[in-house]
């Protein structure tokens, strides 16, 4: 019988980003799924935003560069959301153009 392997590290290998949910599929066979009210600047991106992820490192986090948003995989698996304060979220917000503000949620 073999035992499974559960990285001490994981890394992320893929990543889905619905409506409603960060869809993170991880190395060692795990997936993890967070609300994407989580992180404020993927639910106000855009479709083709949201699709536009790069893996940091091996895989040790993602990084959406249109969002300028960087996640963790460590992060996502204590369940930490973004500690992005008002303010700076207001000021990213403000700095959209008026296209993009115009198709957000």
């Amino acid at each position: 019988m073999s035992t499974p392997v559960v990285e001490a590290s994981p890394l992320a290998s893929g990543v889905e980003v619905t409506e409603d949910k960060l869809i993170v599929e991880l190395k060692d066979g795990r997936t993890v799924s967070v609300p994407i009210a989580w992180f404020p600047r993927l639910l106000h991106g855009t479709a083709e935003e949201r699709g536009n992820w790069e893996l940091l490192g091996d895989g040790e986090g993602i990084h959406w560069p249109d969002l300028d948003e960087d996640i963790s995989v460590e992060g996502l698996l204590l369940g930490l959301p973004s500690r992005e304060g008002h303010g700076s979220l207001k000021q990213w917000l403000a700095k959209r153009s008026p296209r993009m503000r115009a198709t957000q949620p």
